[in-house]
């Protein structure tokens, strides 16, 4: 298995047009972008860049929220997203004596009507960071009761740690991204948010969770509730929040987090498809590794055909035809069976991958196929591809290319099942069935894996007789090369 397979699956990603679409259709950006073209000459902001308590009714009802109840907070949450992703400039008071800053319209309020999708885009990235930071600020309960006889916030009494809050987030979103991405995961339906919580909490080789645990998952699901609030407006997720009927009162025991009549009172999650980018992004920046689907479009063949070995089958497809679909489909053909020699440890696996992006290809690859017919790398796969086609007058294989290739697939998908062994177990099962005295010729064969796909199919195959030939069949290939 290639060493540097990256922990985290590609993700299919829209593109930038639909994304910046999105991003221009949130809420938070909305609004940010209506405040700033009503800001002007008169309007008062305080020395943090704040709209002054005065000034909110106003705004609250220019972006259609009313005077009243929350409208002024909303208000105020729009405003310093207007100045976070610098729609608007605020210039600290010119003197002592004045009161108040001044506003004028910031450089990225022309690049909301006139900019690039990259440029929406980086404008939405920046208020998702500041939302980020509201959301691992301390609660506002907490800050009153840290606030000394002075004014000043005592930071030691307050007991928060903005690290280990930014990893508890950071390690829940990259939860929820890889239950999004992954082949069979959730995909695009909402995550529980007990179980999100749980998978920072619980211990993998925890049985029956303790009172203790199930209490922090409990605390871990509130303070979650209040930060996908937050993150919901920003359009990083859809958002189920959790019944307020299930919360704690002061002084009583908070709900069990775990009702499996009615799991969605719990709050159900689900990232966005511009969440799912927007998470990307974050994680990129840290310097993970977190493949897209079309990265590899432009690449030559031999990067194609090794970054394919770390993509689950669907993603692998969808990139394949997304390669294919820049090139001619001939000249395809004959760089794909290229790139797939070698004798490396990769390559029985480019040669699987290779095979499977030839049936993309079409007929138009013909030419290419039928010109390795004879190569002893790509032989085999050339006559399985004409074969699956119909193709007429193809010879038939010697018995040395037969269990070449027989070993050749055996390693590719060795290194393709990734844990997963089951499929693998029958194609063992289904070759030593079809050839009597298989392991008299398979220790022979001179590729490079044949001792250690031997000691596999020893491991994989459930008769033990037939296990016991191929563990001999691998010591004899070990002592014929050497190793």
């Amino acid at each position: 298995m290639p060493e540097d397979r990256p922990t985290l699956p590609p993700v299919r990603l829209h593109s930038e047009a639909e994304l910046a679409r999105d991003a221009l259709a949130t809420p938070l950006l909305t609004r940010a972008v209506r405040l700033a073209r009503w800001a002007g000459p008169d309007t008062r902001v305080g020395a943090g860049g704040e709209l002054v308590d005065e000034q909110l009714p106003a705004a609250a009802e220019e972006l259609g929220l009313g005077a009243e109840g929350d409208g002024p907070a909303y208000a105020s949450e729009a405003w310093r997203a207007a100045v976070d992703t610098g729609l608007v400039e605020v210039q600290d008071p010119a003197d002592d004596d004045a009161e108040h800053g001044t506003v004028t319209a910031g450089e990225n309020l022309a690049v909301i009507t006139s900019g690039a999708p990259q440029d929406i885009l980086a404008i939405w990235l920046d208020a998702l960071e500041a939302v980020h930071a509201d959301a691992i600020a301390p609660l506002l309960d907490d800050l009153a009761d840290a606030i000394r006889a002075d004014g000043e916030i005592d930071y030691e009494a307050l007991d928060w740690d903005p690290d280990a809050e930014a990893e508890f987030l950071d390690g829940v979103l990259g939860n929820l991204y890889l239950l999004t991405v992954t082949e069979h995961g959730a995909g695009d339906e909402p995550v529980p948010l007990p179980a999100l919580a749980a998978s920072m909490i619980v211990p993998d080789d925890m049985g029956e969770p303790t009172d203790d645990v199930l209490e922090q998952v409990s605390v871990a699901m509130m303070r979650l509730d209040d930060q996908f609030r937050l993150f919901e407006p920003v359009g990083l997720v859809e958002y189920r929040p959790v019944d307020e009927a299930l919360m704690a009162e002061e002084g009583e025991e908070p709900a069990p987090p775990v009702d499996d009549e009615d799991v969605s009172r719990y709050g159900l999650v689900k990232l966005t498809p511009l969440g799912l980018y927007g998470i990307r992004a974050r994680m990129l920046e840290a310097g993970i590794d977190a493949p897209a689907v079309g990265e590899l479009a432009g690449k030559g063949a031999d990067v194609l055909l090794d970054g394919l070995a770390r993509y689950p089958e669907l993603a692998a497809r969808a990139e394949t035809e997304q390669w294919l679909a820049r090139r001619e489909p001939a000249d395809s053909a004959r760089d794909l069976l290229a790139a797939a020699r070698g004798a490396d440890a990769g390559a029985p696996l480019r040669r699987l991958h290779c095979q499977q992006a030839l049936t993309l290809v079409g007929p138009q690859a013909e030419p290419a196929v039928r010109a390795v017919l004879d190569d002893v790398e790509l032989g085999g796969l050339a006559r399985v591809w004409l074969a699956e086609r119909g193709a007429s007058d193809v010879p038939a294989p010697p018995e040395s290319m037969i269990f070449w290739l027989a070993i050749d697939t055996i390693a590719a998908q060795l290194d393709a099942a990734d844990g997963d062994l089951e499929e693998l177990q029958g194609l063992v099962e289904g070759l030593v069935g079809r050839h009597s005295g298989f392991f008299d010729a398979a220790w022979r064969v001179e590729h490079p894996g044949t001792a250690e796909v031997l000691e596999a199919m020893g491991r994989l195959h459930p008769d033990k007789r037939v296990a016991k030939e191929a563990r001999k069949a691998a010591f004899k290939a070990r002592s014929r090369s050497g190793g």
